[in-house]
This record gives C-alpha cells, sequence and structure tokens, in this order.
C-alpha cells in the first residue's frame, strides 16, 4: 500500500478558504473517484515559519500504477482547479511512502 502525501503552505489570507475547499470539495472528489482511500487532512505544527500555515493531505493508494491512473485522469484535473483558485498562495509537494507491515 502506498501512502500519498501533498504538503502545502498557504498564506494566511487564504487558510480558512482553502480548509473549506479541501474539505468541501478536493477531498470529496479525490476520494469518490474509488482510487484513494481513508483521506486524512493535518495541520503540521509550526517550526520554523513565520508566516502562513503548512497541512498534509494524505490518502492510501493500491500502488504506484493506480496513482498514476488516477492523476492522469482525475488528478491534474484537480491540480489544476487548486491552482486557479489559490495561485501562490497554497503551494504543495508530494511524497510518496510505502507502508510497512507491523
Amino acid at each position: 500500500m502506498i501512502i500519498f502525501n501533498t504538503t502545502f503552505h498557504v498564506e494566511d489570507n487564504v487558510c480558512n478558504e482553502y480548509i473549506s475547499y479541501m474539505k468541501e470539495i478536493h477531498i470529496p472528489r479525490a476520494a469518490g473517484s474509488g482510487f484513494l482511500h481513508d483521506p486524512r487532512f493535518a495541520r503540521i505544527h509550526p517550526q520554523h515559519e513565520e508566516n502562513g500555515s503548512s497541512y498534509s493531505l494524505q490518502f492510501r493508494v493500491k500502488n504506484i500504477d493506480t496513482l498514476n491512473h488516477w492523476f492522469e485522469t482525475e488528478g491534474l484535473a484537480l491540480q489544476k482547479e487548486l491552482t486557479e483558485r489559490f495561485g501562490n498562495k497554497a503551494l504543495g509537494f508530494v511524497t510518496l511512502m510505502e507502508e510497512i507491515a507491523l
């Protein structure tokens, strides 16, 4: 199982709108695809940030091929919508992690 994590840094003046958008539109659409599962959305406690806030959005996905298929068919459009809405006021980077069974 792969954990698909996107870490966002969001400017203060759009934080409330960003959180609402993620909870009401972005996460339900991504999870509704059937490819991404178990969404988790968290605020990252600040360490060295003076402005803005950081957030982590995580999904579980079967494998990288499934993630690539989702991204090509749905994810790219979601990413474009997020960028059009917030521009450089909500910037993200992706980390892929492979789950290790305990």
